[in-house]
């Protein structure tokens, strides 16, 4: 696959630093990877040169588990990652597994695409798949590389939205980004604001810290749940008795297939929903490590192998 575009993803920045044992140099990260076929295996079919194609954190599975036979194959115990499993995304080119391969829409730029591989398949099925009825209120909860995604397709498929973010000054992207409502973290606890603007069905919760979520299920409604897409190594503390007289479910959610990744951006070019991206040379990949630590970018970086 030639490599015209790679996102740089929090998760990058682990591999990046290619510590610990089992390294294997040299490391080449990158998991959100759009390009074109530049060429195909033998013993390949329904693929051929020159045709667009994204590559996400999932990229590739055994086939035969009962996971894999279920058609859930993120939960493979042998999936791939490219940047982990295989050398990934940032360079001119990849060589990946055929089932990795998500094929990208006509209206859909390249750039854009990148970051559906992670950041948008994960948050469009964090949104569809919690299966809130028609009418619903959903909350952002973190409106980052993550989030921005996630208010749009909660916007586009219809919910009331309630975007939670620090400060007032991002209230007025968030309303371009389809925010009903805007909660400022920083001057009111927000799982309290979020109850007192009628409660959520569902939070999509993608912030890195998870200290906040145990405050946050105040703002649930019965039979709300909260959905983790943004984790650190730390521990949730859920209260108890709240979770079980209120019904509520709290949940994680990882990446998507290629197929889902493919009906991301299908709805994506439908609904006219794009990522907020900075285009960085891929030369500078190291700045845009940098960068991603001080939590510089709004939103997603993209690195562009062609230098320009």
């Amino acid at each position: 696959m030639s490599v015209a575009a790679s996102g740089v993803c929090n998760a990058d920045i682990g591999t990046a630093d290619a510590v610990g044992s089992g390294i294997t140099f040299p490391v080449t990260p990158g998991h959100e990877v759009a390009g074109t076929i530049a060429a195909v295996g033998d013993q390949v079919e329904g693929w051929s040169v020159g045709v667009r194609v994204a590559v996400g954190w999932f990229g590739g599975s055994c086939g035969h588990c009962a996971f894999c036979r279920a058609g859930d194959v993120v939960h493979c115990p042998e999936r791939k990652i490219p940047g982990l499993s295989y050398p990934g995304g940032w360079a001119q080119s990849i060589t990946v597994p055929a089932d990795a391969l998500a094929r990208i829409p006509d209206g859909l730029d390249l750039f854009d695409a990148a970051p559906f591989g992670c950041a948008g398949v994960t948050t469009f099925n964090a949104v569809r798949k919690a299966a809130i009825p028609a009418g619903g209120r959903i909350a952002v909860f973190g409106i980052g590389g993550l989030g921005h995604l996630a208010l749009q397709f909660a916007a586009g498929l219809g919910y009331e939205t309630v975007a939670i973010a620090r400060g007032e000054e991002r209230e007025k992207l968030t309303r371009t980004l389809g925010a009903a409502h805007y909660i400022d973290s920083d001057a009111q606890a927000p799982g309290a604001a979020l109850k007192a603007l009628g409660g959520a069905d569902l939070i999509v919760y993608t912030a890195s810290s998870t200290a906040p979520v145990d405050e946050l299920l105040a703002g649930l409604n019965t039979h709300g749940q909260l959905t983790l897409v943004g984790v650190d190594a730390g521990s949730v503390t859920v209260p108890a008795a709240q979770l079980v007289m209120n019904g509520h479910t709290l949940t994680g959610h990882l990446t998507g297939s290629a197929r889902e990744t493919e009906q991301a951006m299908e709805f994506a070019v439908t609904n006219d929903i794009r990522p907020m991206i900075e285009r960085m040379p891929l030369q500078q990949a190291d700045d845009a490590v940098t960068r991603l630590r001080s939590g510089a970018p709004r939103f997603r970086i993209v690195l562009d192998t062609s230098g320009q």
